[in-house]
């Protein structure tokens, strides 16, 4: 028996699932911005396997197209993998006391830099950010979702995570704080860079010299002999590193059941001997804690300078709604940003927008 599954088309997201495959498994591969906001029941429709990310469980286990994982591996094995992974990865794919996908690859916003652009200099506040805007290239993050995930990410830095009153989204003076921060920023970036996705950023620094620092980019280890990656910056030193959490999550649609090959294949894939040895050999970025702190990893490097950051990034809402709420959210940071809409007017419908996302039933949860 061979099943389906559909991963994101990138070395990190594709190319460890084939190798590993054999005959049990045949990948297919959708773009980035599919895999951010494509609806999950059309995918587990015509899938056995997905690779997800975590925001999209509400819609997901609204749909009832997930088969829940404690159903299929005994509690000591989730026990295990959730302490054994990095920071909130494992329970960012726990809903309503279930556990829907586990944690194939951890991410989160970081800051990207090219040292040889920037004189060795790696900002580690956003003040330092600013201050580098003004002699080399630098530029957010903002095409697609990321508008709205750069500005999560400031507010974590400035001590607020959003969504924690559902009712206001984020107070008067953390929202505008950040948006004038973002506002400022983005006024010095290169043109066209707001178009571009974490991986054309990625491209752009590494294929030429129009960018030289990006401070919330997501992190992509295939790019880390290229570029030097450090934690997100903070709000003051020593404060945290605010970032939204992304990464990958491996579920199991209710289309077919799994097979015990198929449960063994999974296991193989959480196992140390795939997180810490097989995925960054093809290409991964390995979940498991134990990866991000072996010295003998490949690119370890990578790891040891943005562990800080994914041990303590932001774990967005799962609520069915949000992934348009995000959508929507971005649309109107690039409105703020671009001058089309005032900051206070921006951020009052992103907090409508918030409302609006949440059904009575989840305001109540």
């Amino acid at each position: 028996m061979t099943y389906t599954g559909l991963t994101w088309d990138h070395p990190r997201g594709h190319d460890a699932l084939a190798a590993s495959a054999g005959d049990l498994i045949h990948w297919d591969v959708q773009p980035l911005e599919g895999f951010e906001s494509h609806p999950v029941d059309e995918l587990c429709a015509r899938y056995d396997l997905i690779v997800l990310d975590h925001p999209h469980l509400g819609e997901a286990v609204r749909a009832g197209c997930l088969t829940p994982l404690d159903d299929l591996f005994t509690p000591a094995e989730l026990v295990r993998w959730r302490t054994d992974s990095i920071g909130p990865t494992m329970c960012s794919y726990e809903l309503a006391g279930r556990q829907w996908a586990l944690p194939l690859d951890a991410a989160t916003q970081v800051a990207a830099t090219r040292t040889d652009l920037t004189g060795g200099e790696t900002p580690a506040t956003w003040d330092e950010v600013h201050r580098l805007a003004r002699r080399v290239p630098v530029a957010l993050s903002l095409a697609g979702p990321h508008a709205f995930l750069t500005f999560a990410s400031l507010a974590v830095a400035a001590g607020e995570e959003p969504g924690t009153d559902p009712d206001r989204l984020i107070s008067d003076a953390t929202g505008l704080a950040v948006l004038d921060r973002m506002a400022d920023l983005d006024a010095l970036a290169p043109p066209r860079t707001r178009s571009l996705n974490p991986i054309g950023l990625l491209e752009l620094m590494t294929g030429t010299d129009r960018l030289a620092h990006c401070p919330l980019v997501y992190g992509y280890v295939t790019y880390a002999g290229l570029l030097t990656f450090t934690d997100a910056p903070a709000l003051a030193p020593g404060g945290r590193p605010g970032s939204t959490l992304g990464g990958t999550g491996l579920a199991i649609s209710t289309r077919r059941t799994p097979s015990a090959a198929l449960l063994d294949h999974v296991r193989w894939l959480m196992s140390p001997a795939a997180q810490r040895e097989f995925l960054p050999r093809h290409h991964g970025q390995p979940s498991a804690r134990a990866a991000w702190t072996d010295p003998e990893t490949v690119a370890a490097d990578f790891y040891r300078r943005t562990r800080t950051t994914c041990e303590r990034a932001w774990v967005r809402p799962r609520h069915a709604g949000y992934i348009p709420f995000q959508s929507a959210a971005s649309a109107v940071v690039r409105e703020a940003l671009a001058g089309d809409t005032g900051h206070r007017p921006a951020l009052d419908r992103m907090r409508a927008l918030y409302r609006a996302s949440r059904t009575p039933k989840e305001q109540r949860a």
